[in-house]
């Protein structure tokens, strides 16, 4: 029997070779222990986090507890027939108010019938209005041959004289909302055949919120005039 000797590939060998000891070590698995309640709880930082999460629960129990015992009080109050609010001292009758406000929009139509009335008939076209004319000549000047610019400027001129405070009255906010309005009507009719006109949709956004406002400044500081508007243009507010 021969053997062969190596030298090189022995002195290798020694220098990698690994210890006993250390490849047991590494050859026998290690537990791990997950168990919560081994882990060291006396350090300052858990004991403060655990006592933290004791604090607020405690404290939601509490503020859970007072909400059922609130609305214990007050489904018995309901059950006894009670009001959850408090009693208001002298307040109106609602069918009074309702009996007022009719009043007051009767009031409010008959003095618009008699604005109506007393309108002058309707102008001419150029600002003919007034100049003695045979009728074959007036109806060449009547405004159902106009285009729709001067009609809407003639609705526009006979709307504001409704609500006119003095004569020549443009600025009161009754005038203004009846201005917006009639420009809001001519804008709505733009856009149903100009869906795609984007710009034009901003500008009657812009009007919508210019004449809330002048209405929601009305309905603080004079609210007969507000409901006299809102009746006579069916505005939904």
């Amino acid at each position: 029997m021969f053997r062969l000797l190596l030298p090189r590939t022995t002195a290798l060998t020694n220098k990698f070779s690994i210890n006993p000891s250390t490849l047991s070590i590494l050859t026998t698995p290690t537990p791990i222990t997950s168990n919560i309640n081994t882990l060291d709880t006396t350090t300052p930082r858990t004991f403060a986090t655990a006592q933290k999460r004791r604090r607020l629960k405690k404290r939601a129990d509490a503020i859970n507890a007072k909400r059922e015992l609130r609305r214990a009080e007050k489904r018995k109050l309901l059950e006894e027939g009670g009001s959850l609010y408090p009693p208001v001292i002298n307040a109106p009758d609602r069918e009074q108010l309702r009996r007022e406000a009719e009043v007051a929009d009767a009031l409010a139509a008959e003095e618009m019938k008699k604005r109506i009335t007393t309108q002058p008939e309707t102008p001419l076209r150029f600002d003919m209005t007034g100049l003695e004319m045979s009728d074959r000549v007036k109806k060449l000047f009547d405004l159902t041959l106009g285009n729709q610019r001067e009609i809407v400027k003639v609705q526009k001129q006979r709307g504001m004289e409704l609500f006119q405070l003095r004569e020549g009255d443009t600025g009161s906010s009754a005038v203004q909302v009846v201005a917006l309005t009639t420009r809001i009507q001519q804008m709505q009719a733009h856009m149903k055949t100009h869906r795609k006109d984007f710009s034009g949709r901003r500008g009657l956004d812009r009007m919508y919120v210019r004449r809330r406002k002048l209405l929601d400044y009305m309905e603080r500081k004079d609210f007969d005039s507000y409901r006299r508007v809102v009746k006579t243009l069916g505005l939904l507010r």
